[in-house]
């Protein structure tokens, strides 16, 4: 990265050094001539540090298919939505555990406080597309409310 920036001043600075015509022309030619040779100068270099600087993208979280994507679900930051795939938990159950997380381990979802044993059945239906990872907050925020309506 410092090689790029060191090779892009040097190649900007050297679009502005004074080059002797080889022969004589009119002073009018010669700054045309020279602006020329600047503004290319100048273009090759955008075009070249465009083209070296490299895309250094940080993915916030490396379990983001657990976020609704696949099988398996992440019920610490999942949003409510991606329960719509297991018939029988959205709304009512879906909502329960998006509301009362974060969890330790699956097995903590059956602590719920106000869950009948129909639904408990549900989560045991679907328990092993539960998984539990760390609360981030970035997607603990969108679990119950994504702002996606009808």
């Amino acid at each position: 990265m410092k090689l790029t920036i060191f090779a892009t001043l040097a190649a900007a600075a050297s679009a502005f050094t004074f080059q002797a015509p080889t022969q004589q022309t009119s002073a009018t030619a010669l700054n045309a001539e020279s602006r020329r040779e600047a503004f290319a100068k100048i273009a090759g270099v955008a075009a070249g540090f465009a083209a070296a600087a490299p895309a250094f993208a940080d993915r916030d979280y490396n379990e983001v298919g657990l976020l609704g994507g696949g099988q398996v679900v992440d019920v610490n930051n999942a949003n409510v939505r991606v329960y719509l795939k297991m018939p029988g938990l959205y709304p009512g159950v879906a909502g329960k555990i998006v509301s009362n997380g974060p969890y330790a381990s699956v097995g903590d979802l059956y602590a719920i406080k106000g869950l009948s044993s129909a639904e408990k059945d549900l989560i045991k239906k679907y328990e092993s597309r539960f998984t539990v990872k760390p609360a981030k907050a970035d997607y603990v925020i969108d679990r119950i409310n994504n702002g996606l309506y009808r």
